[in-house]
Protein backbone atom coordinates (compact mmCIF):
# COMPACT_ATOMS: atom_id res chain seq x y z
CA UNK A 1 0.00 0.00 0.00
CA UNK A 2 1.09 3.67 -0.88
CA UNK A 3 2.62 5.83 2.05
CA UNK A 4 3.46 9.09 2.32
CA UNK A 5 7.34 9.81 3.37
CA UNK A 6 8.38 12.51 5.77
CA UNK A 7 10.14 13.99 3.02
CA UNK A 8 6.38 14.20 1.28
CA UNK A 9 4.93 15.19 4.00
CA UNK A 10 7.46 18.12 4.43
CA UNK A 11 6.92 19.06 0.88
CA UNK A 12 2.78 18.90 0.81
CA UNK A 13 3.53 20.92 3.92
CA UNK A 14 5.29 23.34 2.31
CA UNK A 15 2.66 23.97 -0.52
CA UNK A 16 -0.62 24.08 2.08
CA UNK A 17 1.95 27.19 3.58
CA UNK A 18 2.21 28.57 -0.19
CA UNK A 19 -1.30 29.07 -0.45
CA UNK A 20 -1.77 30.75 3.10
CA UNK A 21 1.43 33.03 2.47
CA UNK A 22 -0.14 34.05 -1.31
CA UNK A 23 -3.73 34.96 0.11
CA UNK A 24 -5.64 31.92 -1.16
CA UNK A 25 -7.13 31.33 2.44
CA UNK A 26 -7.52 32.88 4.79
CA UNK A 27 -7.10 30.17 7.53
CA UNK A 28 -6.85 26.56 6.71
CA UNK A 29 -7.19 23.12 7.17
CA UNK A 30 -5.68 19.63 5.50
CA UNK A 31 -6.15 16.53 7.19
CA UNK A 32 -5.24 12.96 4.88
CA UNK A 33 -5.53 9.55 5.65
CA UNK A 34 -4.15 6.54 4.21
CA UNK A 35 -4.66 3.47 4.67
CA UNK A 36 -6.74 3.94 8.06
CA UNK A 37 -4.17 5.82 9.61
CA UNK A 38 -3.91 9.52 9.73
CA UNK A 39 -0.68 10.84 8.55
CA UNK A 40 -1.80 14.81 7.60
CA UNK A 41 -2.77 17.57 10.26
CA UNK A 42 -1.88 20.89 9.36
CA UNK A 43 -3.43 23.87 9.78
CA UNK A 44 -2.75 27.47 10.08
CA UNK A 45 -3.35 31.19 9.45
CA UNK A 46 -6.23 33.13 11.38
CA UNK A 47 -9.41 32.01 12.29
CA UNK A 48 -10.77 35.56 11.48
CA UNK A 49 -9.87 39.39 10.79
CA UNK A 50 -8.84 39.72 14.06
CA UNK A 51 -9.19 36.18 14.81
CA UNK A 52 -6.82 33.62 16.30
CA UNK A 53 -4.56 31.58 14.85
CA UNK A 54 -5.99 28.36 12.94
CA UNK A 55 -5.33 24.91 14.54
CA UNK A 56 -6.35 21.58 13.52
CA UNK A 57 -9.12 21.85 16.43
CA UNK A 58 -10.68 24.97 15.06
CA UNK A 59 -14.29 24.10 14.16
CA UNK A 60 -15.27 25.81 10.38
CA UNK A 61 -18.91 26.02 8.42
CA UNK A 62 -18.53 23.24 5.72
CA UNK A 63 -21.66 24.19 3.61
CA UNK A 64 -22.30 21.58 1.49
CA UNK A 65 -19.66 19.07 2.51
CA UNK A 66 -22.35 18.39 5.15
CA UNK A 67 -24.60 16.49 2.13
CA UNK A 68 -22.38 13.18 2.39
CA UNK A 69 -23.15 13.21 6.22
CA UNK A 70 -26.46 13.15 6.05
CA UNK A 71 -26.69 11.06 2.95
CA UNK A 72 -25.33 8.52 4.58
CA UNK A 73 -27.68 8.49 7.54
CA UNK A 74 -29.80 7.53 4.27
CA UNK A 75 -27.76 4.87 3.35
CA UNK A 76 -28.27 3.15 6.63
CA UNK A 77 -31.79 3.72 7.04
CA UNK A 78 -31.73 2.03 2.86
CA UNK A 79 -29.56 -1.10 4.45
CA UNK A 80 -32.29 -1.57 7.52
CA UNK A 81 -35.02 -2.00 5.18
CA UNK A 82 -36.68 1.52 6.02
CA UNK A 83 -37.22 2.60 2.49
CA UNK A 84 -35.51 1.85 -0.68
CA UNK A 85 -33.81 3.77 -3.65
CA UNK A 86 -36.40 3.44 -6.38
CA UNK A 87 -39.52 4.21 -3.57
CA UNK A 88 -41.19 6.98 -4.31
CA UNK A 89 -40.62 9.88 -1.68
CA UNK A 90 -44.79 10.43 -1.02
CA UNK A 91 -44.17 6.63 0.07
CA UNK A 92 -42.80 7.92 3.09
CA UNK A 93 -43.74 11.57 2.87
CA UNK A 94 -47.44 11.37 1.40
CA UNK A 95 -48.19 15.32 2.59
CA UNK A 96 -45.06 15.40 -0.03
CA UNK A 97 -47.07 15.81 -3.48
CA UNK A 98 -50.41 15.38 -4.51
CA UNK A 99 -51.40 11.84 -6.31
CA UNK A 100 -51.39 11.62 -9.80
CA UNK A 101 -48.88 15.10 -10.00
CA UNK A 102 -45.49 15.06 -11.29
CA UNK A 103 -43.84 15.58 -8.26
CA UNK A 104 -45.34 12.80 -6.91
CA UNK A 105 -43.17 10.59 -8.83
CA UNK A 106 -39.97 11.82 -7.25
CA UNK A 107 -37.95 9.13 -6.18
CA UNK A 108 -35.22 8.97 -3.29
CA UNK A 109 -33.08 7.98 -5.80
CA UNK A 110 -33.62 10.89 -7.46
CA UNK A 111 -33.06 13.29 -4.45
CA UNK A 112 -29.76 11.87 -3.96
CA UNK A 113 -28.62 12.33 -7.53
CA UNK A 114 -29.72 15.55 -7.86
CA UNK A 115 -32.68 15.08 -10.60
CA UNK A 116 -35.75 15.28 -8.36
CA UNK A 117 -36.36 18.44 -10.77
CA UNK A 118 -36.40 20.15 -7.54
CA UNK A 119 -33.13 22.26 -7.30
CA UNK A 120 -34.54 25.52 -6.54
CA UNK A 121 -37.27 27.87 -5.71
CA UNK A 122 -38.89 31.05 -3.26
CA UNK A 123 -37.58 29.28 0.37
CA UNK A 124 -33.90 29.54 -1.22
CA UNK A 125 -34.02 32.84 -0.13
CA UNK A 126 -35.87 32.67 3.03
CA UNK A 127 -33.11 32.76 5.76
CA UNK A 128 -35.66 34.03 8.61
CA UNK A 129 -37.17 30.57 8.48
CA UNK A 130 -33.99 28.18 7.89
CA UNK A 131 -34.59 27.76 11.52
CA UNK A 132 -37.79 26.40 11.80
CA UNK A 133 -38.18 22.84 10.25
CA UNK A 134 -41.82 22.76 10.44
CA UNK A 135 -41.60 25.92 7.55
CA UNK A 136 -39.09 23.83 5.86
CA UNK A 137 -41.27 20.80 5.61
CA UNK A 138 -44.27 23.26 4.42
CA UNK A 139 -42.09 24.71 1.89
CA UNK A 140 -40.98 21.20 -0.01
CA UNK A 141 -44.38 20.40 0.38
CA UNK A 142 -45.05 23.34 -1.28
CA UNK A 143 -43.03 23.46 -4.51
CA UNK A 144 -43.27 22.74 -7.78
CA UNK A 145 -40.76 21.12 -10.31
CA UNK A 146 -38.94 23.25 -12.11
CA UNK A 147 -37.46 19.99 -14.38
CA UNK A 148 -39.52 17.01 -15.12
CA UNK A 149 -38.30 14.41 -12.34
CA UNK A 150 -35.32 12.41 -13.85
CA UNK A 151 -34.85 14.43 -16.94
CA UNK A 152 -31.89 16.77 -15.60
CA UNK A 153 -29.19 16.80 -13.17
CA UNK A 154 -29.38 19.61 -11.42
CA UNK A 155 -27.45 20.69 -8.03
CA UNK A 156 -29.91 21.16 -5.36
CA UNK A 157 -27.74 23.58 -3.62
CA UNK A 158 -30.18 23.77 -0.24
CA UNK A 159 -33.17 21.65 -1.13
CA UNK A 160 -31.09 18.23 -1.21
CA UNK A 161 -30.91 18.65 2.69
CA UNK A 162 -34.79 18.81 3.23
CA UNK A 163 -35.63 16.58 1.57
CA UNK A 164 -32.89 14.35 2.67
CA UNK A 165 -33.36 15.10 6.42
CA UNK A 166 -37.17 14.60 6.50
CA UNK A 167 -36.80 11.41 4.78
CA UNK A 168 -34.41 10.13 7.66
CA UNK A 169 -36.76 12.06 10.25
CA UNK A 170 -39.76 10.19 8.61
CA UNK A 171 -38.04 6.87 8.15
CA UNK A 172 -35.81 6.85 11.84
CA UNK A 173 -38.47 8.95 13.93
CA UNK A 174 -35.11 11.19 14.86
CA UNK A 175 -34.77 14.82 13.74
CA UNK A 176 -31.75 14.25 10.97
CA UNK A 177 -29.27 16.20 13.23
CA UNK A 178 -29.63 13.82 15.99
CA UNK A 179 -29.69 10.64 13.87
CA UNK A 180 -26.53 11.74 12.16
CA UNK A 181 -25.23 13.00 15.08
CA UNK A 182 -25.67 9.27 17.28
CA UNK A 183 -25.22 6.75 13.92
CA UNK A 184 -22.34 8.44 11.75
CA UNK A 185 -20.43 11.15 13.66
CA UNK A 186 -20.42 9.24 17.36
CA UNK A 187 -19.45 5.50 16.13
CA UNK A 188 -16.79 7.25 14.09
CA UNK A 189 -15.29 9.37 16.55
CA UNK A 190 -16.38 12.64 14.48
CA UNK A 191 -16.49 14.84 18.18
CA UNK A 192 -16.33 18.20 16.62
CA UNK A 193 -18.58 17.66 13.91
CA UNK A 194 -22.55 18.27 13.84
CA UNK A 195 -25.19 19.30 11.69
CA UNK A 196 -25.32 22.93 12.90
CA UNK A 197 -24.53 23.98 16.53
CA UNK A 198 -26.95 22.73 19.46
CA UNK A 199 -27.80 25.35 22.10
CA UNK A 200 -25.12 23.71 24.69
CA UNK A 201 -22.38 24.40 22.58
CA UNK A 202 -20.30 27.82 21.84
CA UNK A 203 -20.25 29.76 18.74
CA UNK A 204 -16.60 29.20 18.19
CA UNK A 205 -17.05 28.44 14.49
CA UNK A 206 -13.87 30.74 12.00
CA UNK A 207 -15.05 33.51 10.82
CA UNK A 208 -16.24 33.52 7.09
CA UNK A 209 -14.61 36.29 4.81
CA UNK A 210 -15.29 36.61 1.35
CA UNK A 211 -13.53 37.71 -1.07
CA UNK A 212 -14.79 40.88 -3.44
CA UNK A 213 -14.44 40.18 -7.48
CA UNK A 214 -11.36 42.43 -7.68
CA UNK A 215 -9.23 40.03 -5.52
CA UNK A 216 -10.35 36.91 -8.06
CA UNK A 217 -9.68 35.61 -11.48
CA UNK A 218 -11.83 36.31 -14.51
CA UNK A 219 -15.40 36.17 -13.62
CA UNK A 220 -16.42 33.28 -15.10
CA UNK A 221 -20.48 31.91 -15.92
CA UNK A 222 -20.66 28.78 -13.63
CA UNK A 223 -21.45 27.77 -10.49
CA UNK A 224 -23.74 29.52 -7.67
CA UNK A 225 -24.31 33.20 -7.82
CA UNK A 226 -21.74 35.80 -5.75
CA UNK A 227 -20.66 32.92 -3.34
CA UNK A 228 -18.59 35.79 -1.36
CA UNK A 229 -22.22 37.34 0.34
CA UNK A 230 -22.73 33.83 1.89
CA UNK A 231 -20.27 34.68 4.15
CA UNK A 232 -22.28 37.32 6.43
CA UNK A 233 -25.05 35.17 6.67
CA UNK A 234 -23.54 32.14 7.64
CA UNK A 235 -21.49 34.17 10.31
CA UNK A 236 -24.82 35.10 11.94
CA UNK A 237 -25.26 32.90 15.23
CA UNK A 238 -28.91 31.89 14.29
CA UNK A 239 -27.53 30.46 10.85
CA UNK A 240 -25.01 28.09 12.34
CA UNK A 241 -27.47 27.27 14.87
CA UNK A 242 -30.49 26.33 12.47
CA UNK A 243 -30.13 22.42 10.94
CA UNK A 244 -29.33 22.83 7.42
CA UNK A 245 -28.37 19.31 6.26
CA UNK A 246 -27.29 20.44 2.93
CA UNK A 247 -25.19 23.72 4.43
CA UNK A 248 -24.37 24.41 8.06
CA UNK A 249 -22.16 21.15 8.91
CA UNK A 250 -19.58 22.58 11.42
CA UNK A 251 -16.91 20.78 11.52
CA UNK A 252 -12.74 20.16 11.24
CA UNK A 253 -10.40 18.81 8.34
CA UNK A 254 -9.41 16.15 10.76
CA UNK A 255 -13.06 14.73 10.86
CA UNK A 256 -14.11 14.74 7.03
CA UNK A 257 -11.28 13.00 6.41
CA UNK A 258 -11.93 10.44 8.92
CA UNK A 259 -15.60 10.06 7.28
CA UNK A 260 -13.62 9.32 4.10
CA UNK A 261 -11.29 7.18 4.74
CA UNK A 262 -14.00 5.05 6.18
CA UNK A 263 -15.79 5.54 3.05
CA UNK A 264 -12.47 4.72 0.93
CA UNK A 265 -12.25 1.48 3.51
CA UNK A 266 -15.46 -0.23 1.87
CA UNK A 267 -17.78 1.54 4.56
CA UNK A 268 -15.34 0.29 7.88
CA UNK A 269 -12.35 2.27 9.90
CA UNK A 270 -11.15 1.33 13.13
CA UNK A 271 -13.83 -1.59 13.83
CA UNK A 272 -16.88 0.93 13.25
CA UNK A 273 -18.93 -0.08 9.96
CA UNK A 274 -20.81 2.95 9.09
CA UNK A 275 -22.11 0.90 5.45
CA UNK A 276 -21.78 -2.23 3.82
CA UNK A 277 -18.90 -2.12 0.70
CA UNK A 278 -22.36 -3.12 -1.78
CA UNK A 279 -23.49 -0.02 -0.12
CA UNK A 280 -20.48 2.09 -0.82
CA UNK A 281 -20.37 1.17 -4.07
CA UNK A 282 -23.78 1.86 -5.15
CA UNK A 283 -23.42 5.03 -3.85
CA UNK A 284 -20.64 6.10 -5.01
CA UNK A 285 -21.21 5.28 -8.98
CA UNK A 286 -22.07 7.68 -10.78
CA UNK A 287 -25.81 7.52 -11.33
CA UNK A 288 -26.39 11.09 -13.30
CA UNK A 289 -23.86 12.86 -16.04
CA UNK A 290 -24.29 15.83 -17.90
CA UNK A 291 -22.09 18.43 -19.74
CA UNK A 292 -24.29 21.78 -18.24
CA UNK A 293 -25.60 21.24 -14.99
CA UNK A 294 -29.11 22.90 -14.65
CA UNK A 295 -28.27 24.65 -11.20
CA UNK A 296 -24.35 25.34 -12.17
CA UNK A 297 -23.64 25.23 -15.66
CA UNK A 298 -20.99 22.99 -15.75
CA UNK A 299 -20.12 19.12 -16.60
CA UNK A 300 -21.05 17.32 -13.52
CA UNK A 301 -21.21 13.77 -11.95
CA UNK A 302 -23.45 12.84 -9.32
CA UNK A 303 -23.39 9.47 -7.17
CA UNK A 304 -26.09 9.19 -4.38
CA UNK A 305 -25.06 11.66 -2.24
CA UNK A 306 -21.43 12.09 -3.54
CA UNK A 307 -20.02 13.46 -6.53
CA UNK A 308 -18.14 11.50 -8.48
CA UNK A 309 -14.39 12.32 -10.48
CA UNK A 310 -12.82 12.15 -13.78
CA UNK A 311 -14.29 15.41 -14.94
CA UNK A 312 -11.95 18.59 -15.91
CA UNK A 313 -14.55 21.19 -13.90
CA UNK A 314 -13.66 18.98 -10.73
CA UNK A 315 -12.24 19.19 -7.63
CA UNK A 316 -10.53 15.96 -7.29
CA UNK A 317 -7.10 17.17 -9.25
CA UNK A 318 -6.22 17.40 -12.42
CA UNK A 319 -5.68 13.66 -13.46
CA UNK A 320 -8.98 12.09 -11.37
CA UNK A 321 -10.57 8.96 -11.87
CA UNK A 322 -14.47 8.46 -11.69
CA UNK A 323 -13.68 6.28 -9.33
CA UNK A 324 -12.95 8.81 -6.74
CA UNK A 325 -15.79 10.23 -4.81
CA UNK A 326 -16.49 13.15 -2.21
CA UNK A 327 -17.74 17.09 -2.39
CA UNK A 328 -17.10 20.28 -2.10
CA UNK A 329 -18.61 23.15 0.27
CA UNK A 330 -19.43 26.72 -1.30
CA UNK A 331 -15.88 27.99 -2.44
CA UNK A 332 -14.36 27.59 1.28
CA UNK A 333 -13.74 23.23 1.58
CA UNK A 334 -13.44 20.07 -0.31
CA UNK A 335 -13.43 16.39 0.80
CA UNK A 336 -12.71 12.92 -1.15
CA UNK A 337 -12.08 9.80 -1.23
CA UNK A 338 -10.05 7.47 -3.25
CA UNK A 339 -10.84 3.23 -3.03
CA UNK A 340 -7.83 2.24 -4.91
CA UNK A 341 -5.46 3.95 -2.96
CA UNK A 342 -7.21 3.66 0.39
CA UNK A 343 -6.99 7.58 0.95
CA UNK A 344 -9.36 10.42 2.76
CA UNK A 345 -8.76 13.87 2.23
CA UNK A 346 -10.32 16.77 3.15
CA UNK A 347 -9.36 20.61 2.90
CA UNK A 348 -11.65 23.33 4.54
CA UNK A 349 -10.72 27.16 4.61
CA UNK A 350 -12.59 30.05 6.02
CA UNK A 351 -11.90 32.62 2.44
CA UNK A 352 -14.79 32.21 0.00
CA UNK A 353 -13.60 32.67 -3.55
CA UNK A 354 -15.32 31.92 -6.43
CA UNK A 355 -17.16 29.09 -6.67
CA UNK A 356 -15.93 27.59 -9.61
CA UNK A 357 -12.19 27.88 -10.95
CA UNK A 358 -10.17 29.49 -8.19
CA UNK A 359 -11.71 26.95 -5.95
CA UNK A 360 -10.94 23.81 -8.00
CA UNK A 361 -7.29 25.22 -8.59
CA UNK A 362 -6.42 25.71 -5.42
CA UNK A 363 -8.12 22.44 -4.02
CA UNK A 364 -7.18 20.49 -6.83
CA UNK A 365 -3.35 21.06 -6.42
CA UNK A 366 -2.93 19.66 -2.96
CA UNK A 367 -5.64 16.61 -4.16
CA UNK A 368 -2.76 16.44 -6.88
CA UNK A 369 0.19 16.69 -4.91
CA UNK A 370 -1.26 13.87 -2.31
CA UNK A 371 -1.83 11.37 -4.98
CA UNK A 372 1.24 12.31 -6.65
CA UNK A 373 3.66 11.88 -3.75
CA UNK A 374 1.37 8.66 -2.64
CA UNK A 375 2.81 7.19 -6.12
CA UNK A 376 6.31 8.14 -5.84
Amino acid sequence: MPQLSADAIEQLRAQFDRQLEVGLHHGAQLAVYVDGDLVVDFAGGSTGPDGDETTPETRHVLFSCTKPFAGVGLHQLVEQGELDYDDRVVEHWPEFADDGTQKASITVRQVLSHTAGLPFGAFDEQYESWGDWDAVVAAMEDIDPVFEPGTTPAYHAINYGWLVGELIRRCSGQPVEAYVAENVFGPLGMDQTGIGLRDDEPDDVATLAGYEAFERCHDIDEGLEDPAAYAGAYNQEAMRRAVIPAANGIGTARDMARFYACLANGGSLDGTQLLTEATVDEATTTHAETESDGTLSRPARYGLGVWTGGLAADMFGAASKERMFGHAGLGSSFGWADPELNVGFALVTNGIRDESFEHAARVGQLSDAVRLLLQD
